[in-house]
This record gives structure tokens, C-alpha cells and sequence, in this order.
């Protein structure tokens, strides 16, 4: 007798945010929709033949979500590794960069998790929100997708939560990935990847509560910057994130108190330019990215500010030696071997 597949399963954690916003009165929305009404509003969902089930996680806008939030989502997720074969995020688009990375460090199962949300809430002509749910569906229950992480899943793009980034404040195809495009596309409701990744560090599980506490704030350079707002965030932060200029560059004047905090928390030397690889060993001059590096600066790499502070934020909650910190980073920011990274155990590679 022919073998009777099951059916793939996925689970639906809704979070809130524009997908699932209504009209309350007064012309403007905030999230309302259950889980299962915005699957009920999924054309073709049913005929997909995967077997859904809904958790109704948060009902948050994107900008009030927490690290918190998304390292107890990460908990839920993983308690089910042994009942679905993949996850579905709806939430909010604000933050999706930024939590899509931290599910990604705190996912450690082999199954997707899959992010979307939408641009256009549902009581506005073309929502996006049942096109993108239904992507992600298809896209959660592909086995092809196991081992590739944490994806973001929108406009019929598939993308990796470690490169992808919001790029509009309303267009539909607000998320892109400037540094090696998306992993692949959804035609016909078929998830196609075009690249794979062939490594995924993840982190061990941080400390309870550990995750929440760290200060670390982005400071962003800018022409003729004396240095006034770092000096007045030294003495109260936990690590720090400099978006500098170009490939990690800063105004000479920024370079005394870069050193100061450096010497005192995790200081990471990021770029603002929004694509490319902080440098290590091109320039020489007070406030390049090599004099920053030798004061005890740590290369962000190819990861963005945002990114950036999602990764030394999490790594505070598990450590704070300064060569960890370090070798995390430079597995994390591209330019160090996978195999450097400090929790061999937490790496997951293509076979």
C-alpha cells in the first residue's frame, strides 16, 4: 500500500503589530486580530494541505516589543521542536530587523522560524498581510528550509534575519538585503532558495532575565561631532555601538573618550553607510578604523549598527570577557572562521 505522508505542521505566534490592526474609532488602527482571524483572511491557505494551530503571544505594536519578548518567543518555539516542523512570526514591521537577529542567535532547532507582518493594515485597499502569511506558511513548512535559521519572509522575498534590514517607511517592499541580496523568492507558492547559509552560530541560553538588563546604546557619528553625547553616556552604559562614518571612521576629537570607554566596557566599531564591512588594515589616521581597532575596539564587520547592538546586547547576558566577546563578533561580522566561534556546539553547518 502507497505510504500516507503527514501533513506539515506549523504553529502561528501572533505578536500584534500592523497586520493585525483594526479601526477602534477616530480614523487610526492598533492591533486587535487574533491569530486565527488573520489566517481566516489568508486566501488558499486551506488548500495548502499544512496543518496550522495559532498562539496569540503579544498584542504589541513593533515598537513596543522587547528583547524579553523575543527571548521568551524563542523559549515557546523551542518547546515544540518535537511537534512542528516549523514557525510563523506576525508582528510588527518596526522592529522586525532587529528581533528577526535575536530569534536567529536564540534559535537553536533545525526547523525555520519564519517573520512577517505587513505595510498596509487590513482596513486599507491591497493589505499585504494574507499575501505575506501565506508566503510564510509555505516557506515555514518547506523541508529545504531546515538549518537556515530565522527568516524574513515579505513581498514573496525570503531573507536572513542576520542581513536583512528595513529600507522604507511604507512600501511593501521595505525589506532588503544589501549585503548578498535575499536567499531566495516565492513563485507560484513555491519557496525557492537561491543561496544557502552554510554556517548559523547560535548562542547558549543567557541567564533569566540576563537578556533584559545591558545599557547599549547606538551612537550614530556625524560631521563635526566633538564627542559631546559620549561623554555624557560614559559613565552609564553597559557596551556601546559606534555607527561611524564609511568603513569605521570617526572625527579625531571622538578618539580620547572612544579609548576611555573602551577600556572600561565592549565597544563595537560599526558603519552607518548601510552596506559593506567595517575594515580593519586600510587606514592609519587618528579616528580610522585601524588606530580605533589598536585602542581596543571591536569590528562589527559586515554586521549594521542594529545588528550590532542585538549581538553584544545577547552576548552581555552570557559573558562579559572581552576575547569572547570578540571572537563572537568576528565569526558573527564575516571575517573570521566559523570554526573560532567560542560555543563550538551552537554552530550549525551545511553538510
Amino acid at each position: 500500500m502507497p505510504t500516507v505522508e503527514s501533513p506539515r505542521r506549523v504553529t502561528v505566534f501572533a505578536l500584534g503589530g500592523t497586520i493585525a490592526m483594526t479601526d477602534t474609532g477616530g480614523g487610526t488602527v492598533t492591533p486587535t486580530l487574533s491569530a486565527q482571524q488573520l489566517l481566516a483572511a489568508v486566501p488558499g491557505l486551506v488548500t495548502t494541505g499544512i496543518a496550522i494551530d495559532t498562539v496569540d503571544f503579544r498584542h504589541k505594536p513593533g515598537a513596543s516589543l522587547t528583547s524579553a519578548d523575543i527571548a521568551a518567543l524563542a523559549s515557546e518555539i523551542a518547546s515544540r521542536r518535537d511537534d512542528i516542523d516549523g514557525a510563523v512570526i506576525t508582528q510588527g514591521t518596526d522592529t522586525i530587523e532587529e528581533t528577526a537577529y535575536l530569534l536567529d542567535l536564540l534559535h537553536t532547532p533545525d526547523f525555520p522560524v519564519v517573520v512577517t507582518g505587513a505595510m498596509r493594515n487590513p482596513t486599507l485597499a491591497g493589505a499585504d498581510g494574507p499575501a505575506n502569511i501565506l508566503a510564510a506558511t509555505l516557506t515555514a513548512a518547506d523541508p529545504r528550509m531546515r538549518g537556515q535559521g530565522c527568516l524574513v519572509v515579505f513581498n514573496d522575498e525570503i531573507h536572513a534575519a542576520h542581513r536583512v534590514r528595513k529600507t522604507h517607511t511604507t512600501s511593501t517592499a521595505t525589506f532588503s538585503s544589501p549585503n548578498g541580496g535575499p536567499l531566495g523568492f516565492l513563485t507560484e507558492n513555491r519557496p525557492c532558495l537561491l543561496n544557502r547559509r552554510l554556517h548559523r552560530p547560535t548562542l547558549p541560553t543567557a541567564a533569566p532575565g540576563a537578556i533584559a538588563s545591558p545599557h547599549i546604546p547606538i551612537v550614530t557619528v556625524t560631521l563635526g561631532d566633538t564627542g559631546t553625547g559620549l561623554r555624557a553616556l560614559s559613565g552609564n552604559v553597559s557596551g556601546l555601538v559606534v555607527a561611524g562614518f564609511g568603513a569605521g571612521h570617526v572625527p579625531a576629537d571622538l578618539v580620547d573618550i572612544l579609548t576611555e570607554l573602551a577600556a572600561r566596557v565592549p565597544v563595537v566599531l560599526a558603519s552607518r553607510a548601510g552596506a559593506g564591512t567595517v575594515l580593519s588594515a586600510t587606514y592609519g589616521f587618528p579616528g580610522s578604523e585601524q588606530d580605533l581597532l589598536a585602542r581596543g575596539l571591536i569590528r562589527a564587520g559586515y554586521l549594521d549598527p542594529l545588528k550590532a547592538r542585538i549581538l553584544l546586547h545577547t552576548l552581555l547576558g552570557l559573558t562579559v570577557d572581552r576575547a569572547v566577546i570578540a571572537d563572537a563578533f568576528a565569526v558573527s561580522g564575516g571575517y573570521a572562521d566559523p570554526d573560532s566561534w567560542p560555543w563550538p556546539d551552537h554552530l550549525r553547518k551545511e553538510h
